[in-house]
């Protein structure tokens, strides 16, 4: 406790660089840096996914509120829904999507909307009451599907996904092709939407009651993630050439974006897997403490009648 508190790595020493490799931006880098691209926009395929989705799911909860009560369409469902929204409506129309051209941070960002918020939400924002008109078409392609549904093909998907659009060539033409950056968000969207339907389904979820199944299933994926978000964070070398090329955003360079949008993706997995384990618990310890009041009521019962 007597040492000096100037006894610690300086700011940009090889030892602060090995625990923290994100350099900050200085004041010059900062007025050096490129204008930052603010501007929102409005892609056709965004705003009619965005229409779509809204046109399913606002009337449908008015009508169950209205119909059956507020229990089965409660505030907390369209909350969720306008969140998952809100999330979607960031990632694909905000200046995230003009500013992921320009930024890899940014960039992992849009990737985090539209395969973990987003999709949580959305399912979040359902029941099986409001779900009921699709219940029967959603079982039959599950059935049809069969192998393909099971919950080891959504976590696999999940990594191989991640791993192979950050794959420089793929995700360098995702960069300069429009049509593969759309590919690729439908890619993020379609595979978030199939990993947390396995954990989140009102139906069926897949992975049981339980809290072992879900606690394997996203320790594993968290594991295939997290290797690579610590090789983005401590690459030498800058793996995109687009943001080599172009001018620096926010002061960071090529190799420190790289690193900060590295991190990124390690601390949103551990908060968001760890944040949904948590609520997986909860929702089991529930269940059983319901499953034991009504084992409780039966014997009661059985003991008054034999009385």
């Amino acid at each position: 406790m007597g040492a000096s508190l100037n006894a610690g790595p300086r700011p940009g020493s090889p030892g602060l660089r090995r625990l923290w490799p994100v350099s900050a931006p200085t004041l010059p880098s900062l007025l050096a840096s490129a204008t930052p691209d603010l501007g929102w926009t409005a892609e056709p395929g965004a705003i009619l996914l965005i229409a779509v989705l809204c046109g399913l799911y606002l009337p449908r909860w008015w009508k169950v509120r209205r119909e059956i009560g507020p229990a089965k369409a409660p505030v907390t469902r369209l909350l969720s829904f306008l969140l998952g929204i809100a999330f979607l409506v960031l990632a694909l129309c905000s200046p995230i999507d003009s500013l992921a051209a320009q930024s890899f941070t940014f960039h992992m960002s849009q990737h985090i909307l539209l395969l973990d918020l987003a999709p949580i939400c959305l399912i979040a924002s359902l029941n099986k009451v409001l779900l009921r008109p699709a219940t029967r078409r959603l079982q039959a392609l599950e059935r049809a599907l069969g192998p393909l549904m099971h919950p080891a093909v959504a976590v696999v998907l999940y990594i191989v996904m991640m791993w192979a659009w950050h794959v420089p060539v793929a995700y360098d033409a995702a960069l300069e092709s429009d049509l593969v950056h759309v590919f690729e968000h439908l890619c993020f969207l379609g595979v978030g939407l199939l990993y947390w339907w396995q954990l989140l389904s009102p139906i069926r979820p897949r992975l049981g009651d339980g809290v072992m199944a879900p606690l394997i299933y996203m320790a594993s994926t968290k594991l295939g993630v997290g290797i690579l978000g610590i090789a983005l964070t401590f690459a030498p070398n800058p793996l995109y050439r687009p943001y080599e090329v172009r001018e620096q955003i926010l002061g960071f360079t090529a190799i420190g974006d790289q690193q900060l949008g590295g991190e990124l993706m390690a601390l949103e997995q551990t908060i968001v897997m760890g944040v949904a384990l948590a609520i997986l618990l909860f929702r089991a310890l529930d269940r059983s403490e319901r499953e034991q009041r009504r084992r409780e009521a039966l014997e009661d019962r059985a003991a008054a009648g034999d009385g």
